[in-house]
Order: structure tokens, then C-alpha cells, then sequence
């Protein structure tokens, strides 16, 4: 597995061999394909990070995201939010460059 990037709560990986991604979440860590990262992206983009600065908007402050057809559920923060928005920016940035460079 290839390191892809790496923030304060979470890292992502390539492998090459098995043709999929890992998104370390800390105390877990989540097997993608290339649709279900986007998928993820796709979530996480979403999220109005304003809104958890309104307590009208979002009392809890908190988000729950479910991944891969609802196998695997979580609750973040939003210190959690803004760094998995940070991760995904990131990764999708170095996988665009890859492809830059091979081509």
C-alpha cells in the first residue's frame, strides 16, 4: 500500500495490487473502490461546514456519514469534518497529479 496523504485524524492509501483505496479513520480502516471513494467525496463535499456554527442550523455539531451501501457508519466532528474534506481534496489532487506524471 501507497501512502496517498495523511492529515491530523485520517490517511489514505493506494494499493496497486488489490486495484482499491484505504481510508484509515484511526480506529478503522475502510476498504474503497475507485466509485466508492468518489461516492465519499461526493458526501463529504456536501456538508455545509457553516452549519455547525449555527446551533440553529446544527445543535450537535456532529455529522454521520454511511459509507459502502450502509456497511460501515460515522459520526464526526466537525474538527472531523474539515480534516476528512482536507484528506479527500488531497487525495484526489495527488491521484490527478499521478496521472499527470505517467502519462
Amino acid at each position: 500500500m501507497n501512502l496517498l496523504y495523511k492529515t491530523y485524524y485520517f490517511s489514505s492509501y493506494q494499493c496497486d495490487q488489490r486495484r482499491c483505496f484505504y481510508i484509515d479513520f484511526g480506529h478503522k480502516q475502510v476498504k474503497l473502490s475507485f466509485c466508492q471513494l468518489l461516492a465519499l467525496r461526493q458526501k463529504v463535499q456536501t456538508i455545509d461546514i457553516a452549519s455547525h456554527f449555527d446551533k440553529d442550523l446544527n445543535y450537535s455539531g456532529i455529522e454521520i456519514i454511511t459509507l459502502c451501501n450502509r456497511e460501515h457508519l460515522f459520526v464526526f466532528d466537525t474538527l472531523q469534518v474539515m480534516d476528512l474534506k482536507q484528506l479527500l481534496k488531497a487525495t484526489f489532487g495527488i491521484l490527478e497529479l499521478n496521472s499527470l506524471v505517467l502519462h
